[in-house]
């Protein structure tokens, strides 16, 4: 296999070891197949298994191992396996949750403003620190 083609078979097979453990570990899956899988198995071994994309991951590629890596150099099968498993969960840290946008509450009568923006009115309310001493805008100086 030349290496142009070693080097497409891994990131296809990163891609893929990700994806696996991904759907396994934190999906739904099809018609909810993994909820109920993932149910069935509970808090065993496997349950417990489910629950963890690094333990998923380095099973997940454990068989697409093998797509990458000659079965005859043991030793560049096992290291293929670690780094396919290595890599997914790099994905995996560095992907991001979703950004939850939610309202802001109204302000109610005598409370501050948790925005940006303030009235003079705010301002006078809130201490003022003048050489690390806290003062109010209201109070003599």
């Amino acid at each position: 296999m030349g290496e142009s083609a070693f080097w497409m078979r891994f990131v296809v097979a990163i891609l893929a070891t990700w994806r696996v453990a991904h759907l396994l570990a934190r999906e739904d899956g099809p018609g909810n197949i993994v909820v109920r899988v993932r149910a069935r198995l509970g808090g065993g071994p496997l349950g417990t298994a489910m629950d963890c994309f690094q333990c998923l991951s380095f099973w997940v590629a454990a068989p697409i191992a093998f797509f990458v890596a000659s079965v005859t150099a043991p030793v560049e099968l096992v290291l293929t396996w670690l780094a396919l498993s290595g890599a997914a969960c790099l994905m995996e840290r560095f992907g991001h949750e979703p950004v939850m946008i939610q309202p802001i509450a109204e302000k109610s009568e005598g409370d501050l403003p948790h925005g940006m923006l303030r009235t003079a009115a705010d301002d006078a309310r809130q201490p003022r620190a003048i050489n690390g001493d806290a003062l109010r805008a209201d109070a003599p100086h």
